[in-house]
């Protein structure tokens, strides 16, 4: 699939977003065909270039910043000098998407918030992303992803009920608001192409972690207000009864998803009796005690009974055991880009256009490798 297949080609995006959540949308965008340019801080840049949790970089820059900025252009600039404000003027003139994602108030302070843009451009689509919301009682609270999920209450819903809160083991509020607001971004796309008409969307991280609980916090909200109460046997769901779970073999894990009680008990050879225990009510005993059956053998003795009887089950795999199933390559989900000391390996956009997967071999953008556009313009 080439450039000009892709659907997205010919939109112009301007990304004054940085670290995580906004440049997932753009990168989104990117993935579709979108000329995405990334607007950073001169002499420093995003600050994913160089600011991340892991200690591993790529030609002196962190991993993250490769793989979520894959396909894009760099434009360094100051924002608080004149002249350069001036000339990324004339290119939001001329763009179709702007996205943001600094804290309430600062994109408006240097001239580039959603009013003045769409002064100089009346069918801008505009993006934001903040961390509460920019009218809340919290909008002046740093907006990264792990306070996110303090705020949210979504840290009591994993982990076992004599566990403290646990944290989700990835950056979830930022990948989902930056998906949201993709999503958003081509709605109003669309919307402009059959009305003329530009808009404003905006997301934040608390929205966007409150959606992924919508089940739970649906279930909360009609059931008289009652809290999440995390099962202490082999646990992985708050509300879901026996057995529902991660168990213990005698080499490994597998997990069990919603089964009949009465079945897994007969081929699974559990010795504590059944009769009288509810799956819900009795869970943490349920647990237990098909835990006790599960600890007797290796995980690949019960896939093979749970194959045969069309159990819900899967063995608990490692990324290595992932990917050498062969799976992933079956799915194409995984791509190279060039990089000046060798490929760098990450993963493609999860969807596919008319059967085939969007894919570029451009890598993540050299600070400043899109300068040029402050004399030519968008080319």
């Amino acid at each position: 699939m080439t450039m000009s297949d892709l659907p997205l080609e010919g939109v112009r995006v301007l990304d004054f977003s940085q670290f995580l959540a906004g440049p997932y949308a753009s990168l989104r965008l990117a993935d579709l065909g979108a000329d995405v340019v990334k607007v950073e801080r001169a002499g420093k840049g995003d600050l994913s270039r160089y600011l991340y949790v892991s200690n591993v970089s790529v030609e002196g820059e962190s991993t993250i910043f490769h793989a979520i900025n894959r396909g894009k252009r760099s434009l360094e600039i100051n924002l608080k000098a004149d002249t350069d404000r001036a000339r990324l003027q004339d290119l939001v003139a001329g763009a179709d998407i702007v996205i943001q994602n600094f804290r309430p108030g600062v994109i408006e302070r240097l001239g580039f918030g959603y009013e003045a843009v769409k002064a100089l451009n009346p069918k801008i689509i505009y993006g934001s992303i903040s961390g509460y919301g920019a009218d809340t009682a919290w909008n002046a609270l740093p907006g990264q992803d792990l306070l996110t999920q303090a705020r949210s209450g979504v840290m009591w819903l994993s982990g076992g009920a004599d566990d403290g809160p646990v944290a989700i083991g990835l950056p979830v509020a930022d990948m989902l608001a930056g998906a949201a607001l993709a999503q958003g971004l081509l709605a109003l796309l669309f919307r402009r192409e059959r009305t003329g008409k530009g808009g404003l969307v905006e997301t934040s991280l608390l929205e966007a972690i409150t959606d992924l609980q919508f089940e739970l916090l649906t279930t909360h909200l009609n059931d008289g207000g009652r809290l999440p109460e995390r099962q202490r046997e082999n646990p992985a769901h708050a509300y879901l009864a026996a057995p529902y779970g991660v168990y213990r073999t005698a080499d490994g894990h597998i997990a069990l998803g919603m089964n009949d009680l009465g079945e897994l008990w007969t081929h699974f050879g559990v010795e504590t009796p059944l009769a009288g225990l509810d799956a819900f009510r009795d869970r943490d005993a349920v647990s237990a005690a098909l835990g006790t059956a599960l600890a007797r053998h290796p995980t690949g003795h019960w896939m093979d009974i749970a194959m045969a009887q069309d159990f819900w089950a899967a063995p608990v795999l490692s990324w290595d055991e992932t990917l050498a199933s062969g799976v992933l390559q079956q799915l194409d989900m995984l791509q190279s880009v060039a990089l000046k000391d060798g490929p760098l390996h990450t993963t493609a956009i999860p969807m596919r256009i008319d059967g085939a997967r969007p894919k570029s071999e451009l890598a993540a953008p050299r600070l400043g490798t899109a300068n040029a556009l402050l004399k030519s313009g968008w080319s």
